[in-house]
């Protein structure tokens, strides 16, 4: 004959009450709800700007100074991308960073890899040594570099060019990126080096086939971080660049705000086209991006 009495669980409490506590604590779950409040919070403060920026370049000059900076405008002023784009010489200008950042970005990466491989991996005397020579270079700030490097390319004759551009790009990104890196082949088991040697590998072949592709979260860290500090690279580019043909991004912006500081909409429409490029690279390589960041900080 069937009964009303409660199932219990082997501590004595029924199971419709331990079911019930079980969701009580689910819904009591505090952190949870911070940690999703500080995410909203954070989303909308890296994309209000963007999205006041994109309302203010879709303004005509009337609504710009009539209308505050979150209303919809009155009218889309769509044209003034098309006056962005051929007032400021967007396709040159973008053109001109692109190529620099696609040339400097991974044969600057690469580069570091090698050296942090050597350093990490290869056991030779003074290499701790080494190591702290590049993390002080990439300590060195680059204002007090620009005289020196100003005439250092006058005398090679590659001021106002874009090699001239890339080989400091070069040289002041290099430390930094192998500084990183460094940690990251330091924390690579030995017992895969041991066994690719046992295997007839030869040094190269694991650094290529082995290290590299184990480094890929960190490799597209720093191909974020690189890519962004090349777009938005201002004070190298203002020192050796001198014909408007060769201006960057940076430079471009800065051309665009002198001439048309009251054109309020096209200046932001340009800045925003400016941005896109840097955005799409960030949403490429984002899901790589936080756990790179702290690939190197495994071990020493």
């Amino acid at each position: 004959m069937p009964t009303n009495t409660p199932t219990r669980l082997a501590t004595g409490v029924p199971a419709a009450l331990a079911g019930e506590g079980v969701r009580r604590r689910r819904h009591t779950d505090y952190v949870t709800v911070g940690l999703w409040i500080s995410l909203l919070i954070s989303a909308a403060v890296w994309a209000l700007p963007f999205i006041f920026m994109f309302l203010t370049s879709v303004k005509s000059r009337a609504d710009v100074s009539s209308l505050p900076t979150w209303a919809l405008p009155t009218e889309w002023a769509w044209t003034n991308y098309a006056d962005a784009v051929e007032t400021g010489d967007l396709w040159v200008t973008g053109a001109n960073s692109l190529l620099i950042a696609v040339v400097k970005v991974p044969l600057g990466i690469l580069l570091a890899a090698a050296a942090a491989f050597a350093l990490g991996r290869l056991r030779f005397r003074w290499h701790r040594v080494l190591l702290c020579v590049f993390a002080v270079g990439s300590m060195v700030p680059i204002q007090i570099g620009l005289g020196p490097l100003f005439n250092t390319m006058l005398s090679l004759d590659l001021l106002d060019s874009r090699a001239g551009l890339v080989l400091p790009y070069l040289a002041f990104g290099i430390p930094y990126q192998i500084f990183m890196l460094y940690g990251f082949f330091r924390a690579i088991p030995d017992e895969l080096e041991e066994s690719a040697r046992v295997d007839g590998a030869s040094t190269f072949r694991i650094f290529w086939q082995i290290c590299l592709p184990l480094a890929k979260p960190a490799l597209a860290a720093l191909f974020i971080l690189d890519f962004v500090a090349t777009w938005n690279e201002y004070a190298i580019a203002t020192t050796l660049l001198q014909s408007q043909d060769h201006w960057t991004i940076p430079l471009a912006v800065q051309g665009f705000s002198s001439q048309h500081s009251t054109d309020y909409g096209a200046l932001n429409a340009f800045i925003f086209m400016s941005a896109i490029p840097v955005l799409i690279v960030y949403l490429l390589f984002q899901r790589y991006f936080v756990q790179g960041a702290f690939a190197g900080a495994v071990k020493g």
